[in-house]
């Protein structure tokens, strides 16, 4: 079951979240204030819950018709919220994690990297030949198994195999 996420302390003084509009902050305050979860909010939209939460951290761009939407469930201006995060306004991507990352959840991520991701290389240029996977045109979901030794999350990026280009 989904629990709605506290909303974070947006400190407009500090990276990551110096570039991010004003809007950004108040989107998680009403989302805190209604109790909604990323989930029930991408139903409202139509969207996946991992994007929407994306597009609130302000790595992923609303359409216009989204953010009216998404102003009408949360209560907010719309009118706001388009004339700061609307077609003027375009994501500043990868901005929010410091390297190395000291959250434990994005650091355990990273390590996951670090230890895997050379493995997981060979493996995709061993399946699909020489190419990456694309992060633009990928979808990440995230699951809960119940497990008696422990919850699992599964997680899951299913992203376009791009081959590099020979010229």
């Amino acid at each position: 079951m989904s629990q709605p996420a506290a909303a974070p302390i947006m400190n407009k003084e500090v990276a990551p979240f110096a570039n991010l509009p004003s809007m950004n902050n108040l989107f998680f305050q009403a989302k805190a204030r209604k109790g909604l979860s990323f989930e029930a909010i991408a139903k409202h939209l139509g969207k996946d819950e991992v994007w929407v939460a994306a597009a609130f951290y302000g790595q992923a761009k609303f359409t216009e018709e989204e953010l009216k939407k998404l102003s009408d469930l949360l209560g907010v201006s719309s009118s706001s919220a388009v004339a700061q995060i609307g077609d003027n306004w375009f994501p500043y991507r990868g901005t929010l994690v410091e390297f190395p990352p000291r959250d434990p959840v994005i650091y355990r991520l990273f390590e996951g990297i670090s230890v895997y991701g050379t493995a997981i290389k060979a493996i995709i240029n061993e399946k699909f030949g020489d190419g990456i996977m694309s992060l633009i045109d990928c979808k990440v979901t995230i699951d809960k198994k119940e497990n008696p030794k422990g919850d699992r999350v599964i997680l899951t990026f299913d992203g376009k195999f791009l081959p590099y280009a020979k010229w």
